[in-house]
């Protein structure tokens, strides 16, 4: 065999050795990448229901709604929105259908309401009074008067500054009948008519040393925030001041929520809530500002 035969066989060879070897190598495998964390799918959260109360500014001045409205917003999932204005414009957004549920303290014009089938439901839920405040030195010396009607008369014949709420709220209503019953038509320049809410008026009642009427809770809550005014007359069955319930009649608005409605007034005037309404005011004043008496439900 000639040299140049044998290298070529050997050639040969190497070739089918290296092809052997070759096909019995396991072929590495492309890295895998690692599997993308797919995020847990959230629990949806319903948005909560909105109620719409229509109130007067004395429940919201003296801090109660902020005081019992968290617990109905937490237990129902419910978003209370509050409108507070005087009692006449509270019964007003009822009538035209843009409140859900009314709290008021005008008897004659919840009754009102009630016969004209504006609302289905009312309900008691509290009390509180009115009291007549001034200026401490008292120019007209009405202080310790028990009859608010006379306390009136007094001021008007002295004419002393008084600032009216003006606003055909239940509180201006109450003043209304209390001039009617001192036989008095106030005007002059000594009478100022607001038309502004309780805080407001007590404002500028102190800022004017001037005389006005008042429920006693927002009174006493704006005593806190440094008022000067006295009570000077109180204690007088006239100035007795009930407070009511009302749910809107959905036939208004197709919008009211009238089941969230009921299920609010049936909050109100359950017992635990009655029991907290009367516990409002005890730590600051060392008595209630509001007096419970719807009738309870268990």
């Amino acid at each position: 065999m000639s040299t140049k035969s044998f290298v070529l066989k050997v050639v040969l060879v190497l070739v089918l050795l290296a092809m052997a070897l070759g096909g019995c190598t396991t072929p590495t495998a492309a890295p895998t990448a690692a599997p993308t964390a797919v995020p847990p799918t959230a629990t949806s959260v319903p948005e909560p229901q909105k109620l719409i109360l229509g109130t007067t500014t004395s429940t919201y001045d003296s801090g109660l709604l902020d005081y019992i409205l968290p617990d109905f917003e937490k237990a129902y999932h419910v978003k209370v929105e509050v409108i507070a204005v005087g009692t006449g414009q509270a019964l007003q957004l009822g009538k035209d259908g843009n409140a859900d549920v009314l709290l008021v303290h005008a008897r004659a014009q919840e009754d009102a309401f009630m016969d004209e089938g504006h609302g289905t439901r009312r309900e008691d839920v509290m009390y509180n009074d009115f009291v007549i405040v001034g200026p401490s030195d008292d120019p007209a010396n009405i202080r310790g008067m028990t009859e608010a009607a006379q306390a009136l008369k007094t001021l008007a014949l002295a004419q002393a500054p008084f600032i009216s709420r003006g606003d055909d709220s239940g509180t201006h209503s109450k003043e209304k009948a209390l001039w009617k019953a001192a036989g008095i038509e106030p005007s002059g320049d000594w009478y100022v008519s607001a038309g502004q809410g309780m805080g407001a008026v007590l404002t500028m009642a102190d800022e004017q040393q001037a005389y006005t009427l008042s429920d006693r809770a927002t009174y006493l809550a704006m005593r806190l925030e440094g008022l000067k005014l006295e009570i000077l007359v109180e204690g007088d069955p006239l100035l007795f001041n009930p407070y009511g319930v009302l749910a809107v009649n959905p036939a208004k608005n197709p919008h009211i929520q009238g089941e969230l409605a009921n299920q609010f007034i049936d909050w109100l005037i359950s017992a635990p809530v009655q029991e907290k309404i009367g516990t409002f005011g005890v730590d600051e004043f060392g008595v209630p500002l509001f007096v419970p008496n719807a009738r309870r439900k268990p």
